[in-house]
């Protein structure tokens, strides 16, 4: 986790320590917030399967809406989220996110109800397909505000002039907290689903949506009013941006003034695309020290399978049952519960450093006997195949 928030800011004095309950409530609401997402994460692959048994198009259409909208408008969120007030950003967060999930889940409803809406009218099922789309793309959107407002933000803020080991601490215990629900969220929506009904997970889905966001809503704003480090934050943040705003706002060129005109015109098309939010941030980040590293850490995972929409629609397809691939993605989410027990107390004897570089080579050794091993059982398959003909 990032041990600096996204503003720059002052050196901090002492704070005195924040009762121990305020840190409760920030865990369940990142909790109940967390649940739903990992719910829907799951689930919607297996929604997409059934509505459109015969092919894997609609999931694969999903998985890519969601990571579209995620690279190219996850700049423009970070943005908005750094502009906005504490508070602005909790408001848009929550209710954008709950709000999604809540339209999701009642347009799945509504393609299940009706199995044969994609011949009897192309229109609705369209409209429904593409709502479902927008409704997971935008959930998923918000989920990322509120992961930069809580694990970016308000956790860094609350551990300044606190103990040392206090972000280590919180960070790991968000981190759990969101690997738990990974664990548990899909083993529940597999018992519904097979024990249940497809229908009846997306009713939960919706329900569960509309009662957790007045409780997520409560639990952050009793953490907001509780601890004064957040306020002071929010205050620096709103003076940092007004000035730039008024500034921008007086310093508009007159158009409609020949030479201002003529040199708006011939402002270049890479001149605009290069000022473009995604190209912006692109080159923000790479100006940064840590460019090979993140760059080396995406390219190791290159070589990982992962539970996500079309792995599970594919397992779905080939009739394992919901509740045996949520208790296979809650299994290989136990490691990663297990990792975050672990990475404290390797902190705190052999330094960040060297934490990072173990765990990164574990995973490069993990990942390459697992493709070894694959290999070699596809290899032993064919020959005895070719013994046996």
């Amino acid at each position: 986790m990032m041990r600096e928030p996204l503003l720059d800011h002052e050196t901090s004095s002492p704070q005195p320590p924040f009762p121990s309950h305020l840190t409760k409530y920030l865990y369940s609401g990142h909790f109940l917030a967390r649940w739903g997402a990992r719910m829907w994460d799951f689930s919607v692959a297996l929604y997409m399967i059934n509505i459109w048994p015969d092919s894997l198009l609609l999931a694969a259409v999903y998985g890519v809406v969601e990571n579209a909208s995620t690279a190219l408008f996850g700049p423009i969120i970070g943005k908005w989220v750094d502009r906005l007030s504490y508070v602005k950003v909790l408001q848009l967060w929550l209710v954008t996110q709950n709000l999604s999930f809540i339209v999701a889940g009642g347009t799945v409803l509504g393609l299940l109800a009706y199995p044969d809406l994609k011949s009897t009218s192309v229109q609705a099922f369209v409209l429904l397909v593409l709502l479902t789309n927008v409704s997971g793309a935008v959930g998923v959107l918000s989920t990322l505000a509120g992961t930069i407002l809580i694990e970016r933000e308000w956790v860094v803020v609350m551990s300044e002039g606190q103990a040392p080991t206090l972000l280590t601490r919180m960070n790991s215990v968000i981190r759990r907290i969101d690997l738990i629900c990974k664990l548990f969220a899909p083993v529940v929506s597999g018992f519904i689903i097979s024990f249940g009904s497809l229908k009846a997970s997306a009713m939960t889905l919706a329900v569960l949506s509309t009662i957790s966001v007045w409780l997520e809503y409560w639990f952050f704003m009793s953490v907001y009013q509780g601890i004064p480090a957040l306020a002071e934050r929010n205050q620096q943040r709103t003076r940092k941006h007004f000035p730039a705003e008024l500034t921008e706002s007086l310093s508009v060129p007159d158009d409609d003034h020949p030479a201002n005109a003529e040199k708006s015109q011939k402002r270049s098309l890479g001149e605009k695309i290069a000022n473009l939010p995604l190209v912006t941030a692109w080159r923000v980040y790479f100006e940064q020290e840590v460019v090979p590293s993140g760059i080396a850490l995406a390219l190791l995972y290159f070589t990982v399978l992962s539970f996500g929409s079309l792995m599970t629609a594919t397992l779905e397809w080939e009739g394992i049952p919901a509740f045996v691939i949520g208790i296979a993605r809650g299994i290989s989410a136990t490691i990663g519960v297990a990792a975050t027990l672990v990475y404290p107390a390797l902190h705190s004897h052999i330094s960040t450093l060297r934490t990072g570089l173990w765990s990164s080579w574990s995973q490069v050794y993990f990942s390459s006997t697992n493709l070894y091993g694959t290999f070699l059982c596809i290899l032993i398959s064919e020959k005895q195949l070719n013994s046996a003909l």
